[in-house]
């Protein structure tokens, strides 16, 4: 869609999609094929078709552009303002997903030239269309705030996994350092792990014990 009728209002979903790669949290863009905005990263996403869910025209969107699907997407608050796409009124709702890339490749098709995972914290160096930097920057914010108070991180973590490798998650999308034993007390408390038999080394210290998440669907805690 490239010419917009200036009289209407029109509905468009972006994905805000982060992932953990190479010990740093990286973000889903795409480099544009068409204007406006054309050779500028991006989200992912389009238009909302006229009988398509919020949601699907997201997921959809995303698997065109980048090839990623079948994830978790969580609504985020909508953004409209008066200008913000040049070729008329534009109102975006923008989804947040956290997904494990290690088994993922991106191929770009559609309106998309490229797709690529790039560093949150290059970010600021780069000229993003739209207004893709505030909802990136909002984005950042829920995802640190569900950290803390869903279990999302079970979309980021392989199946099994240590504590020590559990808090180095935490700590690159938090942007700080835990302190291990209050980290492992709270883990505790939630009540968010299952315990196994299996060990696992790590360096020259002794094996370390193995743990899972008890449930692999979004919740509150």
């Amino acid at each position: 869609m490239a010419e917009l009728d200036k009289n209407q209002f029109y509905i468009a979903v972006d994905a805000v999609v982060f992932t953990i790669l190479h010990n740093q949290l990286k973000l889903l863009l795409i480099k544009r094929k068409n204007e406006p905005f054309k050779g500028k990263f991006a989200l992912p996403g389009g238009f909302v078709e006229r009988d398509e869910n919020l949601e699907d025209a997201a997921k959809r969107e995303l698997e065109e552009e980048t090839g990623v699907k079948n994830i978790f997407l969580k609504k985020m608050h909508a953004f409209g303002d008066v200008g913000r796409d040049p070729r008329g009124r534009v109102i975006s709702i923008p989804f947040l997903a956290l997904i494990d890339a290690e088994e993922l490749k991106l191929h770009a098709t559609d309106d998309a030239e490229l797709a690529k995972w790039g560093s949150v914290d290059s970010l600021p160096k780069h000229e993003l269309a739209f207004d893709h930097k505030e909802i990136i920057k909002e984005a950042l914010g829920l995802l640190r705030f569900e950290l803390k108070e869903t279990n999302i991180a079970f979309e980021i973590m392989p199946k099994r996994f240590t504590l020590t490798e559990l808090q180095r998650a935490y700590e690159i999308i938090l942007d700080k350092q835990l302190d291990k034993r209050n980290f492992r007390k709270q883990i505790f408390e939630l009540s968010l792990l299952k315990e196994h038999s299996e060990t696992k080394m790590e360096g020259a210290h002794r094996p370390a014990k193995l743990f899972s998440f008890k449930e692999k669907q979004y919740k509150m805690l």
